[in-house]
């Protein structure tokens, strides 16, 4: 399953690329990620929380980090839900690039879902990780609105 989308934030690209590859900013973003633990600069563990359609989820997951700079971010993702036997593996890509004062980002994410998670479908995961998308990118221009406020 493919999901991708791109979106603009009113500030630079250096701030934005600063807000996402901090760790502890991006999970205040995000809602349901718990127990982040860096492992190294590269590497993280969490656990996953969300709820999809009428089921709740909860997942351990590892972060590898494998491209960080200005320009873009990719990562690779694997999860395994807690109490639900299943699998995620997940490759993002993240681009940020210039657009005057402001920020063009665009993302793709790679999944594929094995087990129950799986079994629910491509059309509800896809709704799932558009709302998802949604509130990351309320609450980052939230952040940049109320920095530039200051």
């Amino acid at each position: 399953m493919n999901v991708s989308g791109e979106f603009t934030i009113a500030a630079p690209r250096a701030g934005v690329f600063e807000t996402i590859r901090d760790p502890k900013s991006f999970i205040s973003l995000v809602d349901g990620i718990r127990d982040l633990k860096e492992i190294d600069p590269t590497h993280y563990e969490a656990v996953f929380e969300t709820k999809i359609a009428y089921l709740n989820f909860r997942f351990k997951g590892a972060v590898e980090v494998v491209r960080l700079d200005i320009d873009e971010i990719a990562a690779k993702i694997e999860g395994t839900p807690l109490g639900v036997v299943g699998r995620l593996t997940a490759m993002t890509k993240t681009t940020l690039t210039e657009a005057g004062n402001e920020t063009k980002i665009a993302y793709s994410v790679d999944a594929t879902l094995a087990g129950k998670l799986g079994s629910m479908g491509q059309p509800v995961m896809r709704s799932k990780a558009k709302d998802l998308e949604k509130q990351f990118v309320s609450r980052l221009r939230e952040r940049f609105a109320q920095a530039a406020a200051e």
